[in-house]
């Protein structure tokens, strides 16, 4: 496997697998004198560990992340150097033998087939790099990311459980932090819940959409033409684990409506450009216009559940598999905070690399 590294300017590389001893990323291209810490980046790991609430995974895994290289301490500071930072998680609550039973076998819905087909050698404890666990070292990435903008604010609600969807009419940013689902309408949160209930009853799964906003991003973002900011906002979110769409402001809507209606119109408030709507979702011709960046993306239903389907095995028999082990009921519940991350590490990456080709400008 030769693409295990993300970015451009600002890039890194995660390594291990979901049953190993250890995860870890390491990080290139980080400016030097930054303040960073390991509590910097733990308060976001704490946001999707496993293990927090009934509505996810019951793994246990504390996350506790340590940093091995790129910082220094300079009068009670923390700061980067600009060297590549290493960062390790290690891995605590192992159950591999829950994987024993299907080892020879190919979960429907899952990259099984696909990993072995290409690789000939497939790690079957957890998954290995096929794992959503290799997302916890995208939000450490991520963490660092802001620390490049801090003025840029990230924050992603789930919009849709199944085919329940929020009242957008509700939404409170507030409301997010105080429920499991990030939900930003207090409406659907018991309704989630029992939603979530009867399929880790029945041992079904379901998927999810959210969205993900940027506010404060500066004008200028994004190269084109193959450098576009919503096509590496793309790129970085379908890489996501069981993400199956991606959509950036109006989105597929965009299609059924006029060009009367989708497009943003503009006034000049003051010395200030003034945008009448947010169609675009901040990104236009690739370069982010200075508006709230806007990104969707739909996560599709844990392939790994405890239902029985028809599948095939090694030998290319037909037979039947049922997963026992912990999976998430929701998968897409935790790609809140991955989601964010994503899009932290892309504007932070476009930043240094604007900043490089612009050098007067940022």
């Amino acid at each position: 496997m030769s693409h295990n590294t993300f970015g451009h300017m600002f890039r890194f590389t995660t390594w291990g697998e979901s049953h190993g001893p250890s995860i870890g990323c390491v990080i290139d291209g980080t400016p030097p004198r930054i303040p960073l810490s390991e509590e910097d980046i733990q308060i976001w790991l704490d946001k999707r560990r496993p293990g927090r609430n009934n509505v996810t995974s019951s793994r246990k895994e504390l996350d506790k992340v340590k940093i091995l290289s790129g910082v220094l301490e300079e009068d009670g500071k923390k700061l980067t150097t600009g060297t590549p930072i290493s960062l390790i998680v290690h891995n605590e609550d192992l159950k591999s033998k829950d994987y024993e039973e299907i080892k020879d076998k190919f979960r429907p819905g899952h990259a099984d087939y696909t990993y072995l087909s290409k690789y000939k050698i497939r790690d079957i404890s957890g998954g290995g790099r096929q794992s959503a666990r290799e997302t916890a070292m995208r939000v450490a990435a991520g963490a660092i990311a802001r620390k490049i903008l801090p003025e840029v604010s990230i924050k992603g609600a789930l919009v849709q459980l199944g085919e329940s969807r929020i009242d957008r009419n509700n939404w409170d940013w507030d409301n997010i932090d105080k429920n499991p689902f990030w939900s930003p309408d207090e409406s659907v949160v018991n309704e989630w819940n029992k939603k979530i209930a009867s399929l880790i009853k029945v041992g079904d799964s379901c998927g999810a959409v959210i969205e993900i906003t940027a506010k404060n991003v500066p004008v200028g973002l994004g190269a084109p033409i193959y450098g576009k900011l919503d096509a590496d906002l793309a790129g970085a979110i379908i890489s996501i684990n069981a993400v199956k769409g991606v959509e950036i402001g109006n989105g597929f809507e965009a299609a059924s409506i006029l060009g009367s209606e989708n497009a943003d119109e503009m006034r000049m408030k003051g010395k200030q450009t003034e945008f009448l709507s947010n169609n675009s979702g901040g990104i236009l011709g690739g370069i982010s216009s200075g508006q709230d960046i806007v990104v969707r993306f739909a996560v599709k239903p844990t392939s790994s559940i405890k239902k029985k389907k028809k599948t095939i095995n090694k030998s290319n028999e037909n037979t039947e598999i049922q997963t026992k082990g912990r999976h998430d009921p929701c998968v897409g519940i935790r790609a809140v905070p991955v989601g964010e991350a994503m899009v932290a590490c892309v504007l932070a990456d476009h930043f240094l690399r604007n900043r490089a080709q612009n050098s007067d400008i940022g």
